[in-house]
């Protein structure tokens, strides 16, 4: 079993990081593979709409590193998509992201269907349910199957590392990585 993970932050070893990490410790615990991609100082250009992508499974366009974790994606049994909050939502490379992974799941229906999603986001303040939506929005959109906790999967924290001091939030972390742990290994059995 394999999980992959895909890091909108702009922020090497940040919030968002840190959130990835603690899901992946337990992960480890469970010997699920674990792979983290990160789009700190990369751009992910947005879709063209040229529908180029309809029975090749992928994006043609090759000036970004969204084939790479596209064809990843794929490939995994379970996906996390995480975010910080900028500007009440997503930031604009995993915006760009889901754009272009909703088009081409679109013109290549079922390249997802029952894979397991959860969406992760840490935010200063507000904007994170907006996050989380847009997420989960993708997941629903393309027959995934989305994990849950005990409330939303957002941590409140502003600078690097501040997210490990909201003990609510990081206990709803951590729930999620039960939850998923669970739902893989139920799957595995099917």
């Amino acid at each position: 079993m394999k999980i992959l993970s895909v890091n909108g932050s702009a922020r090497i070893n940040g919030n968002t990081d840190i959130l990835i990490d603690r899901i992946f410790e337990k992960m480890k615990q469970a010997e699920i593979e674990t792979e983290s991609i990160q789009f700190a100082g990369n751009v992910i250009y947005p879709c063209k709409a040229c529908f180029a992508c309809s029975g090749k499974e992928n994006c043609i366009h090759k000036k970004d590193n969204f084939e790479d974790t596209f064809e990843k994606m794929k490939t995994a049994d379970a996906i996390i998509l995480a975010s910080p909050v900028y500007t009440a939502n997503v930031s604009a490379n995993m915006q760009a992201f889901l754009e272009r992974a909703a088009v081409v799941c679109d013109m290549n229906p079922g390249l997802l269907k029952h894979k397991i999603g959860a969406a992760v986001v840490s935010a200063r303040r507000g904007g994170a349910l907006n996050a989380v939506d847009a997420i989960n929005h993708f997941f629903l959109n393309h027959e995934m199957i989305v994990v849950g906790s005990i409330y939303w999967n957002m941590v409140y924290g502003k600078r690097p590392g501040d997210v490990l001091n909201d003990k609510e939030g990081l206990a709803n972390i951590d729930n999620l990585a039960e939850n998923i742990i669970w739902l893989m290994k139920e799957m595995k059995t099917q």
